[in-house]
């Protein structure tokens, strides 16, 4: 950074500076958290030599905060797949059953939107399509951030939702549905192979909120890639040539995560491996009656104050899932032979 060229190249510039600022963050935690065991290993001494149970119970009060933020900083070095610090592209979609579901997938749009707020994560909405009568029809999200990606992946999946209904007159419970689709923002760097006569471009006049410029110009643009019949929209710019811009980048996105994940099928068919289906499968359940839970079907972790989950205190469950696939992919490695010792 301190090379007099360095700000020549000005979006090689920005990843360099976001990969310190991530790393900085890691070495800034460490050093508070040895800061905090060292004066948490003197309380213990002095409570020790006074024999002062009030300090002692300060102290193990001490104790099981700085094990809490242990516990969150092994997490955040736990993040290390490659695309893991990324930014993070999400998707939201309703399932059937109409206002429902389309509301259901607006109260998931808000809740991971103050998740990402709280995380100092910036939000931007790359496009939104309202309901008809209510919530919405489909969202894309830009979520920025250090491991956003990395954290988010955990949410990949359907999620269930069995509530009275605020629609329904006769006061009756209904359960609805909606998909959540994450994948990581990808870097220029990385080759994806579009060519011209493979698209289809639409543009047509944006819609939501977005101020007075909406609906004014035909600026929303819509790519479809005929070979794959992937489909990526924006509206958030104020130009069509940035929103196509930004498009073309969430379609080399999609295109990617689809090869990828086509790799890993392929790799899984040659091990025997089963794979779950992620897109189709419920991975998480929040019920507001007959009783107050949230379960993620996965990890069995749970939650009895749902209204605080969909406000945004998702660590719990984006914690546990990662202790989940790390214990998986332990089992893995164990299975494998790794670490097992060798004799010479």
């Amino acid at each position: 950074m301190s090379n007099p060229s360095f700000w020549d190249d000005q979006s090689a510039a920005q990843k360099v500076i976001s990969e310190v600022n991530g790393l900085r963050s890691i070495v800034e935690r460490m050093k508070q958290l040895e800061a905090a065991q060292a004066d948490l290993e003197v309380a213990l001494e002095l409570a020790a030599e006074e024999n002062d149970m009030d300090l002692f119970e300060e102290a193990n009060r001490g104790a099981a905060e700085q094990a809490e933020r242990l516990n969150d900083f092994e997490l955040q070095l736990m993040l290390s797949d490659p695309y893991d610090k990324n930014n993070a592209i999400l998707e939201l979609h309703p399932g059937a059953g109409g206002t429902e579901s389309q509301d259901w997938a607006l109260i998931l749009m808000r809740m991971y939107i103050r998740w990402a707020e709280d995380k100092g994560f910036k939000v931007e909405t790359l496009d939104y399509l309202p309901g008809d009568e209510a919530g919405l029809k489909s969202c894309t999200l830009m979520i920025k951030g250090h491991n956003a990606y990395g954290y988010l992946k955990a949410e990949k999946g359907v999620h269930r939702l069995v509530r009275i209904s605020p629609f329904d007159a006769s006061g009756r419970r209904h359960t609805s549905f909606a998909s959540v689709d994450v994948i990581p923002e990808i870097d220029d760097d990385i080759q994806i192979d579009i060519r011209p006569e493979e698209l289809r471009i639409d543009v047509y006049r944006s819609s939501g909120a977005g101020g007075q410029h909406v609906n004014t110009t035909d600026s929303a643009v819509r790519i479809t890639h005929l070979p794959t019949g992937i489909v990526v929209t924006c509206q958030s710019e104020r130009s069509q040539i940035q929103n196509r811009e930004v498009a073309m980048n969430l379609l080399r996105a999609r295109l990617y995560e689809r090869r990828r994940q086509e790799q890993e099928e392929h790799l899984a068919s040659l091990r025997g491996e089963q794979k779950e289906i992620a897109w189709g499968s419920q991975i998480r359940s929040y019920v507001f009656h007959p009783y107050s839970l949230v379960k993620d079907h996965r990890t069995g972790q749970e939650s009895g104050n749902v209204q605080a989950v969909v406000d945004g205190q998702l660590d719990p469950f984006i914690n546990a899932y990662l202790r989940w696939q790390l214990a998986i992919q332990q089992g893995k490695a164990s299975a494998a032979g790794v670490g097992d010792d060798l004799d010479v």
